[in-house]
């Protein structure tokens, strides 16, 4: 069974950075394109970034545009979201999934389109 697995979240302050990690064993992720969505508490799931799988594209949300970066690392079959000046709002869950849709505008962050999930890493922006 395909199976992600998100890495990298914790407990940073206000105005921090961190690097989330989105992997997979036994799945090459070279093949797809991968979205990140985050869940905040009560809260529905929202789209944050995600990446072609040829690279040539990003996207991201509004939140988040100038602070955080995607990337992918074919090497080690990892996708990367760097995660800068890091507000309270930020604070969530975030999971990385396979973007069926390509990450491309008509399509973007549509949960519908993305196949697989992991079980999400948590982020909490608080001083």
């Amino acid at each position: 069974q395909v199976q992600l697995v998100e890495s990298g979240g914790g407990l940073v302050q206000p105005g921090g950075s961190l690097r989330l990690s989105c992997t997979a064993s036994e799945f090459t992720l070279n093949y797809y394109a991968i979205a990140w969505f985050r869940q905040a508490p009560g809260k529905e799931r929202e789209g944050v970034s995600c990446i072609s799988n040829s690279n040539e594209i990003t996207n991201y949300a509004d939140a988040v545009k100038g602070r955080f970066t995607i990337s992918r690392d074919n090497a080690k079959n990892t996708v990367y979201l760097e995660m800068n000046s890091l507000k309270p709002e930020d604070t969530a869950v975030y999971y990385c999934a396979t973007d069926t849709y390509g990450c491309y505008d008509l399509f973007l962050f549509r949960v519908d389109g993305m196949e697989y999930w992991g079980n999400g890493t948590l982020v909490t922006v608080s001083s």
